[in-house]
């Protein structure tokens, strides 16, 4: 038996294809005609283009609008003039061949995302790899593709990439199982979307089987069987008929507002990064959104949105949510989120410097037209805002204090907003947590953010491999500050809710339910199942 991460749900049983991945050789080989090299590389550029907007196609008709649009993020990266520019400018400045130039640049971005705290963030690092490894092979003229034409597949790789996952043939592959990888990866998040089963991080996978073998695939436990006898396929046959009737049962509870069985009624909300993810969110029978991740508005073009876009993001989520709740958290740039047009200073430890609240209320501008903007929208629907990475009632207080201002400024321009909109807080700072009950004073909700809280808690960096066994949601410091928010919002008739992955963790959820949590915020798909949970719950 074979261990690895479980990171989509589900049981398979099929036989194996293996990725080969391309050769790839690359030399140091210096180009005496420069102006000929970058027209090989604009020539690779147009043809990956134009290979991309093909998937983008497929994936839309197989995954959606909102899983196609990550094809219009690599399309934007083969147009980034600083991506681009800086490959350039290498081949110019060095004499770089095309491959090497293309490879040390992208590299060097790769560098950047993998080492970031920030989930989405990290998603953009497979982006690049994707990217570049395709304008690589466009101009070496080697193709890569996985041509699946058996039933019951189940595809092994080293790794998968965005494309490879968005031309996976449903019908025919019926799992996968990576190398690398975590829950959090590329991979793992289009499995999701497929409904298949996966498991990740598994390191030697493609090298432990072979082509033909029979596998089963327990992606509840994180388990591959190599070439199972009769009665251990049987017993498996059985679980992935029980586990369809289990899926099947779960839609039942699209439409049931989620109550404990002593009768507390608890939300179950969905996080989302762009407004297309409303979609989701409302079909698997969400509450609300829980967070909306307004950086992604910021992120991917080459100046600031303007307060109109903003505008209409917001007021066409509020509009689809139809009276519900929608949390929208203020600019989190900063730290371990930069961009290309907002150049911030170096910093020894980004992750506890300029970032977040303490950028907005150093650059006013920036967060006025953000401020203006929400308010606007709050005409069209439930509105509640909240400020990430608040230390202090301070920060809280000054925020507040430029909220007025725009209040008071669309009020002489004759512009509408609501006076209903609530006001909270991100708790994901340690010192937040053991103020809360002051702070609750002052605000109008806490959601609790697990990702920050528990790295800055356990002094552990999830993304660092040596020290990820520390990082720990039961720990009981994490649980007695999460318990202590949920108390401090709670006495001063206050709610609280939780919007990091922690909200969505099967084995957190009935602990979160007996502490009073009053709102679980998490991916859409995880959404029916914590519902469930949360049901059986005294």
């Amino acid at each position: 038996m074979k261990k690895g991460i479980a990171a989509s749900r589900g049981y398979a049983i099929g036989h194996v294809i293996i990725k080969e991945d391309v050769d790839i050789t690359i030399t140091d080989a210096k180009v005496e005609n420069v102006e000929s090299e970058k027209n090989r590389l604009d020539k690779a550029l147009e043809i990956s283009k134009n290979q991309i907007e093909k998937v983008k196609e497929k994936a839309l008709k197989n995954m959606g609008e909102d899983k196609a649009a990550v094809f219009e993020s690599h399309i934007m990266l083969l147009e980034d003039p600083e991506f681009i520019g800086a490959i350039e400018m290498e081949i110019t400045n060095n004499n770089t061949n095309a491959e090497k130039a293309v490879k040390d640049i992208s590299d060097s971005f790769l560098a950047i995302f993998e080492s970031m705290e920030d989930e989405y963030m990290r998603e953009r690092a497979a982006d690049v790899k994707d990217v570049s490894n395709r304008i690589l092979l466009n101009l070496l003229g080697k193709m890569s593709g996985i041509e699946i034409t058996e039933n019951n597949t189940i595809l092994v790789a080293h790794d998968l990439t965005p494309s490879d996952t968005a031309q996976l043939d449903k019908e025919k592959v019926i799992a996968f199982l990576t190398n690398i990888g975590g829950r959090t990866s590329h991979s793992a998040i289009m499995a999701r979307t497929l409904e298949i089963p996966a498991i990740v991080g598994m390191n030697d996978i493609t090298s432990s089987v072979k082509n033909g073998d029979l596998l089963i695939v327990d992606g509840i436990e994180g388990n591959v069987i190599v070439n199972p006898d009769d009665e251990t396929i049987k017993l498996y046959e059985r679980k992935v008929e029980e586990y369809k009737e289990e899926v099947e049962g779960l839609k039942r509870l699209i439409e049931v507002k989620t109550c404990t069985k002593s009768g507390k009624r608890i939300d179950v909300a969905g996080n989302i990064g762009k407004s297309e993810d409303v979609h989701k969110v409302i079909e698997n029978g969400a509450d609300g959104i829980g967070l909306f991740r307004t950086e992604f508005l910021y992120m991917d073009r080459d100046n600031l949105p303007t307060e109109e876009e903003q505008f209409e993001s917001y007021k066409y989520v509020l509009e689809k949510m139809e009276g519900k709740p929608v949390v929208i958290r203020t600019l989190d740039i900063g730290g371990d989120k930069k961009l290309s047009y907002l150049p911030l200073p170096e910093e020894m430890n980004p992750f506890l410097g300029y970032r977040a609240i303490r950028l907005c209320l150093d650059r006013i501008d920036i967060f006025k037209v953000q401020l203006r903007a929400l308010l606007r929208a709050s005409v069209f629907g439930n509105l509640k805002v909240m400020f990430p990475m608040i230390a202090s009632l301070d920060e809280f207080l000054k925020a507040k204090a430029v909220v007025d201002e725009c209040k008071a400024e669309l009020k002489s321009e004759g512009k509408e907003y609501s006076e209903e909109i609530e006001w909270g807080i991100m708790v994901e700072i340690p010192a937040a947590a053991v103020c809360a009950d002051e702070l609750a004073k002052y605000v109008d909700f806490f959601s609790i953010g697990t990702n920050d809280l528990i790295q800055y808690t356990l002094a552990a960096d999830r993304m660092s491999e040596k020290v990820s066994y520390l990082y720990n949601p039961m720990h009981p410091a994490v649980l007695s500050l999460i318990k202590m928010t949920i108390d401090g919002a709670h006495n001063h008739g206050k709610w609280c809710g939780m919007c990091g992955e922690m909200a969505g963790d099967e084995t957190a959820i009935p602990t979160l339910v007996s502490y009073g949590l009053d709102e679980f915020s998490m991916s859409a798909s995880s959404i029916l199942r914590a519902k469930q949970i949360i049901i059986n719950q005294d």
